[in-house]
């Protein structure tokens, strides 16, 4: 008899629970989970007003060293539940959720005066939780692809528009010159490109006629070229869509940690091991 049989059936049934969301508990799990994710995240934020944090600071203590337990937990279960825990460990999200659990821990080791800056830095690493929601986005999926699709496109439009950034910033510099805040070629790339993308800082302006013209034909040009980038990302999606659907489901591989099977896979398509 193997002795392993019965540990191997209770790391299955885990991992079913914990990577899989079409079932009842892996729903239930999930949905536990972006609840503490999102309490979290509301914690860290309204720890960083001073008022509140004066009148609350205990209760957020206590509140986050049990959220930090449960994620503990997590990142743990998450290890023993599948064959080859280094395909976790190493991946995006298992990265993420240490960076978002080891925080709490780090800061009992910096006690003291002298230590309160890094503290203060250590703590805003637990903002690495709102990454942990990507797992929940399903439709980013879609987003990805057009994004993908459009990066030669994008790459292109991106490369023209620094080509008219350092033309019109070196025909600034020619006409405002230094004693107008145009001190430098850079420095007129610079206010270029704050004047194309509309956010207009006011730090430098044009003052001679000549200048003002130029700088009104730029603001206009900006945003024509706001809008062609979504111009661009908005056609690939509607193409993505317009592509036949390929349905994925939520099997994650116990053996290799790999995932995006699609549906009524049996194998996995990584390393041949049976799915669930």
């Amino acid at each position: 008899m193997n002795t392993n049989q019965p540990y191997k059936k209770w790391q299955s049934k885990l991992h079913v629970i914990i990577y899989e969301a079409d079932t009842p508990a892996g729903k239930l799990f999930d949905i536990a989970l972006l609840i503490l994710i999102l309490t979290s995240i509301v914690l860290v934020m309204l720890e960083s007003v001073s008022s509140i944090n004066n009148r609350f600071a205990t209760f957020f203590n206590i509140t986050e060293w049990v959220i930090t337990i449960l994620f503990s937990l997590e990142y743990i279960l998450r290890i023993v539940s599948i064959k080859k825990p280094k395909h976790y460990i190493f991946s995006f999200f298992g990265i993420v959720d240490l960076l978002s659990t080891i925080p709490k821990y780090l800061s009992v080791f910096f006690v003291g005066t002298h230590a309160l800056v890094a503290l203060r830095a250590l703590r805003l690493l637990r903002v690495f939780r709102i990454l942990k929601l990507a797992r929940f986005i399903g439709e980013s999926n879609d987003l990805v692809r057009a994004l993908k699709a459009s990066r030669a496109k994008i790459s292109v439009f991106l490369f023209a528009v620094l080509i008219i950034a350092i033309i019109l910033g070196t025909i600034m510099y020619l006409v405002e010159g230094e004693e107008n805040g145009f001190k430098s070629i850079p420095m007129s790339v610079y206010w270029c490109i704050v004047t194309l993308t509309t956010v207009g800082y006011g730090d430098i302006a044009p003052v001679t006629p000549l200048g003002q013209f130029i700088a009104s034909l730029i603001m206009v040009i900006g945003y024509g070229i706001i809008a062609v980038p979504t111009g661009i990302v908005s056609a690939e999606y509607t193409a993505q869509k317009g592509k036949p659907a390929v349905h994925i489901n939520t099997q994650v591989c116990e053996n290799c940690h790999e995932e995006e099977h699609k549906d009524h896979s049996k194998f996995c398509h990584k390393c041949g091991h049976e799915l669930y």
